[in-house]
């Protein structure tokens, strides 16, 4: 889901959008928020609670050349 990074305050953020959301994150919910060094993602945790992730550095780069090769291909069959 692609979202926008907006001002806020002298701050940047991200909406979440209640249909990703959920019931799971309410107004007022602390949020853990770290950066993948090996990936660059962003990453938010729930109560500071840190998930393991089975996604390795080269499974990255393996997706970030499909999306290279057929990422135009991807955005035309979502857009329809």
């Amino acid at each position: 889901m692609l979202q926008s990074v907006i001002k806020v305050g002298n701050s940047i953020g991200v909406i979440i959008p209640k249909a990703l959301a959920g019931k799971s994150l309410k107004r007022g919910d602390k949020v853990f928020v770290e950066k993948d060094p090996a990936s660059g993602t962003y990453l938010i945790h729930k109560n500071g609670k840190k998930t393991t992730s089975s996604i390795t550095p080269h499974f990255l780069q393996v997706l970030d050349r499909v999306n290279k090769q057929y990422g135009r291909a991807f955005r035309a069959i979502a857009n329809r």
